[in-house]
């Protein structure tokens, strides 16, 4: 079976980033640069999206929760990556970018995968929970106790952090950290 790395770049060769992108902004599809995406929101940059996934490690069968999914991009790769066997509840809360993704991910028969409007009270889907992976494109200034909550263990999390790239592994009811680089991304709202 190929690494994870390897996983990973293939699906971001299949699952083409510019038929994610607003019409007016799909020539920008090859920029590995963050791309508006309505709403104050953007389509993260390429290379920030693959550190991303090969931090989570999304295995076949996984269960996971996609925060911020804006355009449904990561979501249609954590679908890929996750095989038939496994599942992708994408979360947004912007209206018109849940209305988005959901079309985008039926234009191109994304199997397995469900985005709801998220809930402005309360951070992830709790009633779902838990998930396998936890995958956040917005960044958060602390930890978020809320979606700690809801991974499994075995889980990880992968979260922006006041600047910084934070993988969560629980592996027999602990907790471990660790910091990944330093990076952008709106707010966790």
């Amino acid at each position: 079976m190929p690494s994870t790395s390897d996983q990973v770049a293939e699906a971001m060769r299949v699952v083409a980033r510019g038929d994610y992108l607003p019409p007016g902004q799909r020539d920008r599809a090859g920029d590995d640069a963050p791309v508006q995406i309505g709403h104050g929101q953007t389509n993260s940059q390429p290379r920030t999206v693959a550190d991303m996934l090969r931090l989570l490690d999304p295995r076949p069968g996984d269960r996971v929760l996609d925060v911020g999914c804006g355009s449904g991009w990561t979501t249609a790769l954590l679908s890929w990556l996750v095989g038939p066997s496994g599942t992708v509840l994408g979360v947004e809360l912007e209206p018109a970018l849940v209305e988005m993704a959901r079309g985008n991910l039926v234009a191109r028969q994304v199997p397995r995968v469900r985005v709801e409007q998220a809930d402005p009270d309360r951070l992830g889907r709790p009633a779902e929970a838990p998930y396998d992976a936890i995958l956040v494109s917005a960044e958060a200034r602390e930890l978020p106790q809320p979606l700690l909550d809801q991974l499994a263990d075995p889980g990880r999390m992968v979260v922006p952090v006041a600047g910084e790239m934070v993988l969560v592994e629980r592996r027999d009811g602990r907790d471990h950290l660790t910091r990944h680089g330093r990076y952008r991304f709106v707010p966790l709202r």
